[in-house]
């Protein structure tokens, strides 16, 4: 299995990053991809976390107090 590289400017990137690290480009490739994929199966999207943080807090028991709009309005500097 081999792969052609047809993009000149792609192929100086990894020739350069492969002498930088004095790796042979096919090392230089896979670690270039393996770290991207790791990073990017790593990489939640925002409605993923805020689920997460909704089911996290979802189980929390209820007090059944109401909010105290004055001490709120206090804080907010709104009195």
């Amino acid at each position: 299995m081999a792969f052609y590289v047809k993009d000149p400017a792609t192929d100086k990137a990894v020739r350069k990053l492969a002498k930088l690290k004095g790796k042979t480009l096919t090392d230089t490739i896979r670690e270039a991809v393996e770290k991207e994929y790791q990073s990017s199966k790593a990489t939640q999207s925002i409605a993923e976390k805020l689920d997460a943080l909704a089911d996290r807090f979802s189980g929390a028991p209820r007090s059944g107090l109401q909010a105290d709009k004055a001490f709120f309005d206090e804080l907010s500097g709104d009195i």
